[in-house]
């Protein structure tokens, strides 16, 4: 049977070992093949083939659940569940998620983008299960790197508490998340991997059983007794913590060994409760260049599958954003040994790995837990250190309440770089920045700013780390810089609070908000060709809003447009609107940005398109809402 023949994961009823290892290959051929040309996660699904093909024959999934931990680890899952024909089509618009998402396919039971959610999703079908006197099996599956996150604990604490309730954890262990695991858990789990194989200590255990005296095939309560008391005594306290736990302990077993898989997944499904198999994998398993870098390869651009190098650009790219952040905090933080750079598992996405690099004992990664790093940072603050707390937007959601009430609350100086804000592409409404406006605008205490280009970022940086007046958050885009020239050293912080005029015009005024900046003045120039001049002004501020600078400019010109890459409920543009009309200002107000809907996967460009954020769509609709209609309401919203 060749993949492509499957449509439904049943079909690998059957299907003896040998058969299995064919689809393994092909399964990684395919992945490869499609990654390689459109990008996306690579090792994550290359180190689970073999563990998703055992389990899932061990399963029947007309009935049986999986849910799956993040949701980049499951390609494989998708390619046996009726969506290889359409595989190429990964992360693009209208394609194939890059996540697990409901709505997609019957088998993707539980939607997941960020980590340490399947546990508790599983426990609650579990419990819904049994609540309505149904019997299918639910089979949650969590990397390691998940483990650092509480909620992760917080089931498996919950889950240990019901020992009726049927619910198989698979631990896939690779010993990674994006980057190596942190923590005391990684340590923990690394002495198992490194210890002889408790699976293969316990098989050879019992053949030296059967071969004595009286005891035959099976053996009794008491040798069952014996043999588990020698396999705690030969490997590290693992499993016995996971049984005080209340699961029953499988593992570890070695993830790409189909007979072992299989074999185990049988055996723990007919245990009663919570029971946890720990598999060993590899990430990246299957290609040697992935297997060697196993953090460069976690995502890739497209790239050549022979040499493992992205694609050569047709021309050289301006730095990306979260590049120039890190080189610049790095060199702040050399004159200033107070900089504390806190990550939550994501040192190469945010920059922060080359502070790791050049100050070590000035970094910190606690793993994925962005509650404890917003609290670690409040901590550090009290006592005079000054954090930066660098976190994408998306990820800082999950904190919000350490945000409020350990940062805000007590008005501590934690300086928050939320970085991927905004429109972020390929993976998704899981990790689109949309509402960090809002949800931070609404806070009290809290500056929030965003630059308009790279240069800014700089300048903006310096202004969050001299700030000591109480929190402060910078938000800026994923990708590349516009391109304009850097500062090597000596920047100026930005006046808080304070935004700046870039174009001058009487006809309209156009008040764009960090990335959307640049996109404000093409739509400038389009309306210029239209005979419309407008005056453009970076606003830079959020909180606090430039007022002196914009109600004059109101108040004269009559006409406003807002421009934000955020939700628009809340967002910046509801900022305006609402000191306009605290103030009585009453003038015409167009906004734009992401209204109440979420952004599906697609490039940046398509996604702006499809809400109308380009700069020729802007421009058209400004000239219809104001300069096409006899009358326009007080505030159009």
């Amino acid at each position: 049977m060749h993949i492509s023949e499957i449509t439904h994961p049943n079909q690998l009823h059957g299907l003896s070992v040998r058969q299995l290892e064919t689809i393994a290959r092909q399964i990684r051929e395919k992945h490869l093949e499609t990654v390689s040309t459109s990008g996306g996660h690579l090792g994550p699904g290359l180190g689970v083939v073999e563990l998703t093909l055992g389990l899932y024959q061990t399963l029947d999934l007309d009935r049986d659940k999986v849910i799956w931990d993040v949701g980049h680890q499951a390609y494989p899952h998708k390619l046996i569940t009726g969506r290889y024909h359409r595989f190429d089509t990964l992360r693009q618009k209208d394609g194939i998620a890059g996540y697990l998402k409901r709505c997609e396919s019957q088998f993707d039971h539980f939607g997941a983008g960020h980590a340490s959610t399947s546990i508790s999703a599983g426990l609650g079908m579990a419990l819904a299960r049994d609540a309505k006197g149904e019997n299918f099996k639910v089979v949650s599956i969590i990397g390691d790197g998940a483990l650092t996150g509480g909620m992760a604990l917080e089931a498996i604490n919950h889950a240990g508490h019901i020992p009726d309730t049927n619910l198989m954890v698979v631990l896939n262990d690779n010993e990674m998340s994006i980057s190596p695991n942190v923590g005391a858990i990684s340590r923990y789990l690394n002495k198992v991997r490194l210890s002889p194989p408790m699976q293969f200590l316990t098989d050879n255990l019992e053949e030296q059983f059967k071969h004595l005296p009286f005891f035959g095939e099976s053996l009794t309560p008491e040798m069952e007794r014996m043999k588990e008391g020698m396999k705690r005594l030969a490997v590290p306290k693992v499993g016995a913590v996971i049984e005080e736990l209340g699961f029953k302990y499988f593992g570890p077993i070695d993830g790409h060994n189909l007979t072992e898989l299989i074999h185990t997944f049988q055996q723990a499904h007919q245990v009663p409760g919570p029971v946890l198999v720990h598999v060993a994998t590899t990430k990246g398993k299957g290609y040697s260049i992935a297997e060697k870098d196993q953090v460069g390869y976690h995502a890739q651009s497209a790239f050549n599958i022979a040499t493992g190098k992205a694609q050569p650009s047709s021309k050289p790219k301006p730095p990306k954003y979260c590049k120039v952040f890190a080189h610049t905090l790095t060199q702040l933080a050399e004159n200033n040994p107070k900089i504390i750079g806190i990550t939550a598992a994501m040192a190469t996405g945010t920059g922060l790995d080359k502070l790791q690099q050049k100050l070590p004992d000035q970094y910190v990664d606690v793993g994925i837990a962005e509650q404890h790093a917003v609290t670690l940072a409040a901590g550090l603050a009290c006592e005079g250190m000054r954090p930066v707390a660098a976190i994408y937007s998306t990820f800082l959601q999950r904190a919000y309440d350490q945000i409020i009430h350990d940062v805000c609350i007590q008005n501590l100086p934690v300086f928050f770089c939320l970085d991927r804000a905004g429109i972020v592409g390929a993976d998704g409404p899981t990790h689109q920045g949309m509402y960090d406006i809002a949800y931070l605008r609404c806070l009290p205490n809290m500056v929030i700013m965003a630059p308009k280009d790279e240069a800014e970022l700089q300048r903006m940086t310096v202004t969050g780390v001299n700030y000591t007046d109480g929190p402060i958050a910078m938000r800026y885009p994923r990708g590349n810089g516009i391109g304009v020239p850097l500062m090597e050293e000596g920047w100026d912080p930005v006046e808080i609070g304070k935004g700046e005029i870039l174009r001058n015009g009487d006809d309209v005024l156009v008040l764009g908000y960090g990335a959307m900046v640049p996109t404000a003045l093409q739509a400038a120039e389009i309306l210029s060709e239209h005979g419309i001049e407008a005056t453009v002004v970076n606003a830079r501020f959020v909180k606090p809003l430039d007022t002196e600078l914009i109600f004059p400019l109101a108040k004269q010109i009559g006409r406003v447009v807002t421009l934000e890459e955020g939700c628009l409920m809340g967002g910046f543009g509801s900022a305006v609107t609402e000191a306009f009309m605290d103030h009585n200002l009453l003038v015409p107000v167009k906004r734009f940005g992401v209204p109440d809907q979420l952004v599906d996967h697609a490039k940046p460009e398509e996604a702006k398109a499809d809400l109308g954020l380009s700069s020729s769509q802007i421009a058209e609709q400004v000239l219809a809402a104001f300069f096409q209609q006899e009358k326009t309401p007080s505030v159009v919203v």
